[in-house]
């Protein structure tokens, strides 16, 4: 019988979780150094309590850079068996948390599977499944609906949700006033804007959060506070509306972890390589210390198509100083639904940049992996390179399709009996070198 509601709640009261222990072990840390993170809020463990097939992961910047994976069915796409394939791919290639943002269709049986059958965190938005659950208009729903919904995706075993509540009735004339290029692009806020707009009503997910709070408090559930005003450009970047709706993310935070609920802050969006590190630093500073959870950054504005670069760029910068969790950006971005291998480019670039943030940042045993992989080159194992490779079939697959000749198939292609790896080994081994 569990005698604590959330993990920070049994974090504060010394109570060493299943959950935790199994973080404290991933991470090679201090169960009781882990549990004052957790009570302070500093790390989130996104565990459901209806989440029985959740392998748990920790989320704070004191730990290794995790990843997310944004899937889900829409009308124009809707098939949820090449979801459930990308769910399986995402995790085998490894992947921390899924997303289902599906908007379309009957979507708790989907949700349902992923919480009975997936290791990884699971994540949804329940502001789009309100329209699709009620099959009403927007302008129809009431703040109960919205709440009922939030309280179905828990039950369903959800381990975050995000929330747009930092938004307010003031947001709409900070909008119409400071002319952005963009306006809104948060799919959400701009569901929860449009709401406030037609309905002349307060957002109901900032005027009724404490409910919120008592439901996320009964089941475990993280909320991973949404930015409805994060930057779609460059040139909207760490403006007026994306830093005043951040400082009332600040106070939404403290007010969930006095009812012990564990946060996570999302941010931008679209940011110039030089004010990344300062993005995140204010987010530290303002939300204490909360998980800050990005999209990308996406670092140039022009390179629809190639995203998942632009956003691995900004990903590895903002993870280096302080981003705990990057949401994945693929090559679709901006264009189309991802398909399977999009899904597989994205989660691939975001692994690279966690794990490049991760050796800046000191992470124990962040750079083993490269150590052996230097060891193996140096003596041109190919398949021990290929076992410490993050896409060991890619790298496999490529050097098959370029083989050197028979004669110096210790080398690549590129180099042949040019090889530096190779004259090297066999001069300080006082071997003849032959190059022709």
């Amino acid at each position: 019988m569990r005698n604590y509601t959330t993990q920070m709640d049994a974090a504060r009261k010394g109570i060493l979780t299943p959950e935790i222990k199994t973080v404290a072990e991933k991470e090679h840390m201090e169960t009781d150094k882990l549990m004052k993170l957790v009570a302070e809020g500093k790390v989130a463990i996104c565990a459901n309590k209806n989440h029985k097939s959740l392998n748990p992961e920790g989320v704070g910047s004191m730990l290794r850079t995790k990843i997310n994976v944004n899937l889900g069915v829409s009308r124009d796409c809707k098939d949820y068996n090449i979801e459930m394939q990308k769910v399986m791919s995402a995790v085998e290639l490894g992947a921390e948390a899924i997303m289902d943002l599906s908007s379309h269709g009957d979507t708790q049986p989907f949700r349902r599977k992923l919480t009975s059958e997936c290791p990884a965190m699971i994540g949804t938005v329940p502001v789009y499944d309100s329209v699709i659950h009620y099959q009403r208009d927007l302008a129809t729903l009431t703040a109960q609906d919205f709440l009922d919904v939030i309280r179905m995706h828990a039950e369903d075993g959800v381990d975050f949700v995000t929330l747009h509540c930092g938004i307010t009735r003031k947001t709409i004339e900070q909008i119409k006033k400071h002319k952005r290029k963009m306006n809104i692009v948060s799919r959400g806020g701009s569901l929860v804007f449009a709401w406030m707009s037609m309905t002349g009503e307060e957002n109901p997910f900032y005027e009724y959060y404490d409910e919120i709070l008592d439901i996320c408090e009964e089941y475990d559930v993280t909320i991973s506070l949404g930015d409805a005003c994060r930057p779609g450009c460059l040139a909207d970047a760490t403006d007026v509306c994306q830093i005043e709706e951040l400082v009332r993310l600040g106070e939404l935070t403290k007010r969930a972890w006095d009812h012990n609920v564990q946060v996570m802050v999302e941010g931008p969006g679209h940011v110039p390589l030089d004010q990344v590190a300062a993005n995140m630093k204010v987010q530290q500073t303002i939300c204490m210390g909360a998980p800050f959870y990005v999209l990308g950054p996406i670092v140039t504005d022009i390179a629809p198509g190639y995203d998942h670069i632009t956003s691995a760029i900004g990903g590895a910068v903002a993870a280096m100083n302080g981003a705990s969790f990057l949401c994945y950006v693929t090559p679709a971005e901006h264009l189309a639904l991802p398909n399977v291998e999009d899904t597989k480019q994205g989660i691939i670039a975001s692994k690279i940049a966690a794990h490049a943030a991760d050796i800046a940042k000191g992470i124990p045993g962040a750079r083993d992996i490269d150590d052996k992989m230097a060891d193996a080159r140096r003596v041109l194992d190919w398949d021990a390179q290929f076992e410490c490779a993050l896409d060991p079939e890619t790298a496999k697959a490529i050097r098959d399709s370029r083989k050197p000749e028979d004669d110096h198939s210790d080398t690549c292609s590129m180099c042949g009996k040019f090889c530096a790896v190779r004259s090297m080994n066999k001069a300080l081994a006082g071997e003849y070198i032959d190059i022709l």
